[in-house]
């Protein structure tokens, strides 16, 4: 039977619910799930503690509609909610229980940040780092890190800006313990290099909670280890085995069955102890199920079985001792199901029973409840007993309907069930859907369904076509009212009808069955072995029902392939371009139709690299050599050809590898040769033809014999830091170069002018000084390394030189020839050898650009610098890179290769014109539509006087013929209007200046493109608008009635206030002047109206700026010497004042002969 449809009037059913143990965030809405199904639908209630919880009167609780899922907002005391919940489902019929729920607050991870002492201990010593982790709930992850912290301990040779942590490293020595605290066996010298700190994470939150780092200092005896770690394990006392967990020689565990079952042994010891384990005298047979973990020390069983338990004997050895443990572990078992009960429909009058089996260690007891009630309790029912494991019922009757709870339960939990009993009279109602339409693969096994209910149970037949009983032979009918066929053939298609009846009535349905061809793989995929880089094809040729689709994919190891730039398919093919190591494995073919899939499979090799070398073993040492033997790994379907041995050594850069040989493929044992005292690690890489592999494991550490130093220390030299002194300095041994401990260095020297007897010293570092030494004076020098085992070679003798000092003369006679706009030709005298006070580096000149020839423009005085290092008798050298038509001055000093001396004498010079720099500002604009303007500024570096301008421009488009076209302009002529012969005409423009050398740099410019359509449109219909017409107007009558009122005060005269004029002071003017006065800078607040569509550039503005006047100004102030256009804002009319004396009083203005333009413009143009 199945479900009762809702439809049906029936007791309540638990549904859903919250687990046993329950672990709640307080911070956050404290979900309990509670869900149920009913007849009518069922009403929720809640038990806390046993005892009746009101929600409704409880304002931080409140229950979801339509369930009885409790939602607890507690944002205040939290902890009254931690309890024992039980949700209860009611109707009419019946109740039904949940589990009881253990509600559990999830304690935040709190870790106090004490700060945490070293950890002194001697070497050899076992140690405990205790972890204790906050306890929560849940129980938290644990795991070791070490170099925690950003200060490192006093002795660790690297010290980092940041830390640099990484897990503790375990092995049979230190490990971690499954109550997290860290042991060590025995402790080593290497422990105090780095901190350790316990790290925990809280899988609920995935929160990661770090203990504040611990630092170990381990106390040893270094008269007996000199500088090497391998030493140190022999200079501490060994000790035989003790426990460190468990305590004593005998303990007990109990594990209930199903959970995890940990078994720990850690011993102390020196050396570290070997662990082994039995079970019940004999040798432990490790299962699938059991795990030896930890290097021995731990035995995990992840699901206790009742088989599990037994003496388990965990022994500790070393060469000092043996130790036993025993640990007797018995496997307990809660409450677990052998039948639970279920759901029971019974008609009226009929028999039935609820049977209940349970069991565990101890065997759990039964209790029965009705509606949460003891059946003890209950009304007492004549028809309904308690046999054995079961609750009969007899000649059942309405009353018997109620939620029938079973509860079994002994000291380690407990188990409860819900099943109803529903006694009711129900006609037959098939479940399933009506009129199905199947379709089957021909030779499967088919179920077609027919899911009933009714009450009493009806009857059920399944007929093809209506006729018939189908049953017997291929055909079966289950309980449920499922047809199962077996063999399914072709003929089997048609109509299947399936008829329930019972004495309440009858009802059918119809099921149509069609059978398909199956799916077959013609051709599968072969085994292949191919070399990596190689491309390969996997065939998979499919054939499936006419009517029916399929589709062919891959599979490796189970896992679909995805398809890309090395793997694709072709008409179900797959093909894999340049196949690795990694496309290695089992390849599936499934094709897929419509209602069926076939698979086929094939097995891919590929060639590949080597796999490492293992079990690398050092033997017969013998002063500088070790033999060193190891064993072959697998070589990938590719013959080994070569071995590569690589080393480590201790230069204080771990995991540093270096080729040491190589040897034939056929070798495992070799001899190698070292160099002395060195701690040497070694690791081996096979080679084949596909190429090398990865890494061996390292070797043991070894350490080679000492002896004296085999290198001489390089690139002695002697040089003097101060006048009376001399450094005497060589480049360090490496580590591997010492060959010993306590290297140091001996230096010899003495006098080479002399034949004083060598002096010698010993030292340590890299420098040693010699004082009371004369000023650069030479001496013989030559060093040895040495150390404990004895003298190095001496190296060759080199020379040195002590200090230099300040240069005391000056060179004299500095004199210049020969010279040019750009460059000079300087002269001068050596001074004496004895006055440089050293070796004669260089002369050196220093100059700087006075001023400039022409007295408007301003230069940079920024003082520069030139060496020359020439020794000769007459020392000569060439000054570059100066400026034309400027002033300069300089000084020369000789200089050592410490020091510069005085200066010499300051002289003058100056540079002829040149020819000058480009134009600034070189512009290309658009005015009108049928001309270019271009205008231009004076060069930053005129280098003499600008006597004019050459403009060269063409047509873009020049290879049609279009000739270059070559203007000269006048220097006060910086503008230049081009027409243009269409709107869509380029040109390329080309501008320089020229004074009397000649032309300077060319500056090259082409003019942009255009858009002007709408401004040309614009510019056509201008003259025709009204507002153009009346502003135009406007200004007519303006510049009329400024005529008018110029003439009128002309004619009766005025004042003018030249006091600004002057140079010498006037007395003031009142600026209240009588009728009839007029003061002429008021022009200055009239504006004028420009005769072009762009306003003009102001010359005088400009020529300010430039330093030269213009020509435009020029010719005004020739015109008129007491023009107004001196005082206005720069008008085109010049108005004549006869009579007037404003030119005795303009101190600004200069007679145009006194403007120097050079002879050509003079001749050109006359002022007259």
């Amino acid at each position: 039977m199945f479900d009762v449809p809702l439809e049906v009037k029936q007791p309540p059913t638990i549904i859903k619910q919250s687990l046993k143990e329950h672990i709640v965030d307080p911070k956050e809405t404290m979900v309990i799930e509670c869900e149920a199904k009913g007849n009518p639908y069922p009403i929720f209630s809640w038990r806390r503690n046993g005892k009746y919880f009101n929600v409704a009167r409880d304002s931080q609780t409140s229950m979801r509609r339509r369930s009885g899922t409790l939602d607890i907002y507690a944002k205040n005391n939290p902890e009254q909610y931690e309890a024992e919940y039980q949700c209860i489902a009611s109707n009419q019929y019946g109740s039904a229980y949940s589990n009881k729920i253990r509600l559990m607050l999830y304690r935040a991870p709190v870790w106090p940040r004490e700060i945490q002492e070293p950890v002194v201990v001697s070497a050899g010593l076992p140690l405990v780092l205790p972890c204790d982790p906050p306890p929560g709930p849940p129980r938290p992850e644990t795991y070791w890190m070490k170099s925690c912290s950003y200060a490192r301990p006093f002795n660790w040779p690297v010290q980092t800006a940041f830390p640099t942590m990484k897990a503790v490293p375990q092995d049979r020595r230190v490990s971690m313990g499954v109550n997290g605290d860290l042991y060590f066996s025995n402790v080593l010298f290497n422990d105090s290099v780095t901190d350790f700190c316990c790290n925990t994470r809280f899988p609920y939150k995935n929160i990661i909670q770090q203990k504040m780092p611990v630092v170990v200092k381990v106390l040893i005896n270094w008269l007996m280890c000199c500088y090497c770690a391998s030493l140190l394990t022999r200079s501490v006392v060994e000790a035989a085995p003790s426990w460190l967990t468990p305590v004593g020689t005998s303990s007990s565990v109990v594990v209930l069955q199903g959970e995890e079952l940990l078994l720990e042994c850690v011993a102390a010891g020196m050396p570290t102890p070997h662990i082994t384990w039995t079970k019940d005298g004999g040798s432990l047979d490790v299962t699938s199920r059991m795990k030896v973990k930890n290097f021995n020390k731990l035995i995990q069983i992840p699901k206790a079985a009742f088989e599990d338990a037994g003496e388990y004997i965990c022994s500790a050895t070393n060469r000092l001792g043996y130790i036993e443990h025993t640990i007797t572990v018995r496997v307990k078992a809660a409450p677990f199901w052998l039948e639970k009960p279920t759901n029971l429909i019974l008609a009226p009058e009929e028999n039935g029973r609820l049977v209940c089996q349970a069991d565990g260690v101890p065997r759990p007891t039964i209790e029965w409840f009705i509606n949460g009630e003891p059946i003890e309790f209950a009304t007492h029912q004549p028809n309904r007993e308690v046999s054995g494991d079961a609750l009969a019922f007899r000649s059942a009757t309405v009353e018997n309907t109620a939620v029938y709870q079973c509860n079994a339960s002994n000291q380690f939990g407990y188990l409860l069930a819900n099943a109803f009993v529903n006694v009711l009279h129900a006609p037959p109602r098939i479940l399933s859907p009506r009129s199905e339409y199947v379709k089957v693969i021909e030779g499967t096994r088919t179920f077609l369904d027919c899911l009933y209910f009714g009450s009493p149970l009806p009857e059920l037949r399944w007929s093809k076509y209506g006729q018939g009983n189908l049953e017997g032979n291929r055909f079966k009918t289950h309980r449920n009212g499922t047809l199962q066929i077996n063999r399914i053939q072709v003929e089997d298609q048609g109509t299947y009808i399936c008829v329930v009846s019972n004495i309440a009535g009858r009802e059918e349905s119809q099921v149509q069955l069609e059978v398909k061809e199956p799916t077959i793989i013609v051709t599968k995929p072969q085994n292949m072995k191919v070399m990596r880089g190689t491309n390969v094809r996997l065939d998979c040729v499919v054939k499936s029902d006419a009517t029916a689709p399929v589709t062919a994919t891959w599979l490796k190891e189970k896992s679909y392939i995805t398809l890309g730039w090395r793997f694709n398919m072709e008409e179900g093919n797959l093909l894999i371009s340049s196949v690795n190591r990694r496309d290695e494995g089992n390849y599936t073919c499934l094709a897929k139709g419509e209602l069926d899939q076939k698979s086929a499979s094939a097995q891919l090799l590929v060639m590949d690299r080597p796999d490492p070398p293992t079990d690398l073993q050092l033997s017969d040492p013998y002063e500088r050599t070790v033999r060193l033997t190891w064993i072959p790994g697998d070589n990938n379907h590719s013959p080994i050809t070569e071995y590569f041995v690589q080393y480590d050594d201790d230069d204080w850069l771990p995991w540093k590898w270096r080729n040491l040989t190589s040897y034939p493929g056929n070798l495992n044992s070799v001899i190698l040769h070292l160099i002395p005292f060195t701690y040497y690690e070694f690791r081996v890489i096979a080679v084949n033809e596909i190429g090398p592999s990865r890494p061996s494991r390292p070797s043991s550490r070894f350490q080679s014999s000492g002896a004296p130093p085999d290198v001489i220390p390089k690139n002695l030299k002697g040089v003097g830091t101060w006048r009376n002194n001399m450094e005497i300095s060589w480049e360090p041994l490496s580590y591997r170069e010492w060959n010993g401990p306590h290297l140091k260095y001996l230096i010899w020297w003495r006098r080479r002018d002399s034949r004083e007897e060598w002096r010698n010293a010993t030292t340590k570092w890299l420098r040693y000084w010699i004082y009371d030494a004369d000023t650069f004076t030479p001496y013989q020098l030559k060093i040895q390394a040495v150390n404990e085992f004895g003298l190095g070679p001496e190296s060759p003798i080199v020379i040195g030189f002590s200090g230099e000092d300040r240069p005391v003369a000056s060179p004299l006679n500095l004199r210049v020839s020969d010279i040019q706009s750009t460059q000079v030709t300087l002269h001068w005298d050596t001074v004496d050898k004895n006055s440089i006070m050293g070796e004669l580096k260089e002369y050196k000149v220093y100059y700087w650009r006075d001023s400039s020839q022409l007295r408007w423009h301003r230069v940079n005085r920024g003082m520069k610098s030139q060496s020359f290092p020439d020794d000769s008798p007459e020392p000569s050298g060439v000054l570059s890179e100066l400026i034309p038509y400027s002033n300069y001055k300089m000084y020369i000093v000789v200089a050592n290769s410490r020091y510069e001396g005085p200066a010499s004498n300051y002289i003058h010079f100056s540079t002829p014109e040149g020819v000058p720099s480009v134009p600034k500002s070189f512009r290309i604009q658009q005015r009108h539509l049928d001309s270019i303007y271009v205008d231009w500024e004076l060069p930053a570096e005129p280098n003499g006087v600008i006597t004019g301008y050459s403009l060269k421009y063409q047509t873009v488009n020049a290879s049609r013929g279009e000739e270059l076209r070559v203007e000269e302009f006048l220097p006060n002529v910086t503008s230049f209007s081009i027409p243009r012969f269409d709107r869509y005409t380029r040109y390329r423009f080309s501008i320089a200046a020229r004074t009397q050398l000649g032309l300077g740099e060319w500056y090259t410019e082409e003019s942009p493109h255009y858009t002007t359509e709408i401004y040309a449109q614009d510019q056509v219909d201008i003259t025709t608008q009204g507002w153009f017409i009346g502003i135009m107007c406007a200004v007519v009558l303006l510049v009329l009635i400024l005529l008018i009122v110029c003439f009128i005060k002309r004619s009766r005269g005025g004042k003018y206030p030249v006091r600004e004029k002057k140079d010498i002071s006037l007395e003031p003017v009142d600026d209240k002047e009588p009728e009839g006065s007029f003061d002429y800078r008021s022009l200055e607040r009239i504006t004028r109206v420009p005769t072009l569509p762009y306003h003009p550039r102001r010359e005088e503005e400009r020529g300010i700026q430039r330093g030269q006047p213009s020509l435009e100004s020029m010719m005004k102030r020739a015109y008129s010497d007491d023009s107004l256009v001196d005082y206005g804002e720069g008008g085109e009319i010049p108005f004549n004042e006869d009579g007037s004396f404003i030119g005795q009083y303009t101190g600004a203005r200069r007679d145009v002969r006194d403007l120097d333009y050079g002879g050509g413009l003079n001749s050109i143009y006359s002022l007259a």
